[in-house]
């Protein structure tokens, strides 16, 4: 391939991370703009290109591949996304539409899981997939937590329950407080299953920032050193 044609940035298994990185957290801050802007048509796009973020993560993972190369595949995913989100919530299925975008994280994360702990040697690009592993840790269990209060309303004190764009903003704001382990209180699990989910979600926080991150990077220091 020609260099005229290849695309400015690439994407590969040096830096993929450092782009899944980024384009999460603007996702998530776009998701939380458009919840206080009360955009419901931009929320729905913020879903769309967050899945799309995703398997721009996941697709990179498996070699070196150049930005120009993804366009017409991301925005054939983009449109199916949309089209599979329409269809599932106009008909009422949105533990369906819930359903498929858990197992679509959980894949995600278990892939980044996959090369940052099991493949090579420590490095930059690593450290922030552990990172990412993170955000997404806290955004499968908003999206648990958004199935339990789909099914039990009253699940969660201090949380008003309407329709989803309204709701799952707020339990993504839950998970990560709980994730974290900061806990203010205002929104509080109030179902025994609610509270489970709860307290695991702190211990694997804990267990995740304590052992693996730490272990991360201390081999990586190790390896600068040798």
């Amino acid at each position: 391939m020609s260099a005229g044609v290849q695309a400015k940035w690439p994407v590969s298994g040096q830096n993929n991370f450092a782009y899944l990185a980024a384009a999460l957290v603007l996702l998530l801050f776009g998701l939380a703009l458009t919840h206080e802007l009360g955009l419901v048509l931009g929320q729905v796009a913020v879903e769309a290109a967050f899945c799309a973020a995703l398997a721009t993560g996941v697709w990179s993972m498996h070699g070196d591949h150049q930005w120009h190369a993804t366009r017409l595949g991301l925005l054939a995913g983009l449109l199916m996304l949309l089209a599979l989100r329409f269809w599932l919530v106009h008909s009422g299925l949105d533990f369906v539409w819930l359903g498929v975008l858990l197992a679509y994280l959980v894949v995600t994360t278990w892939s980044a899981m996959r090369l940052v702990l099991f493949s090579g040697p420590v490095d930059r690009n690593k450290v922030i997939g552990s990172f990412c592993i993170y955000l997404l840790l806290g955004i499968i269990w908003a999206t648990v937590y958004m199935m339990l209060a789909e099914y039990r309303p009253g699940a969660f004190d201090g949380l008003t329950f309407g329709s989803w764009h309204e709701t799952f903003p707020n339990l993504l704001y839950f998970s990560f407080i709980t994730l974290t382990t900061i806990g203010y209180g205002d929104i509080t699990p109030a179902a025994p299953v609610a509270q489970f989910l709860a307290f695991m979600e702190a211990i694997i926080g804990q267990f995740y920032m304590a052992v693996l991150v730490a272990s991360l990077v201390g081999i990586g220091i190790s390896n600068r050193r040798k």
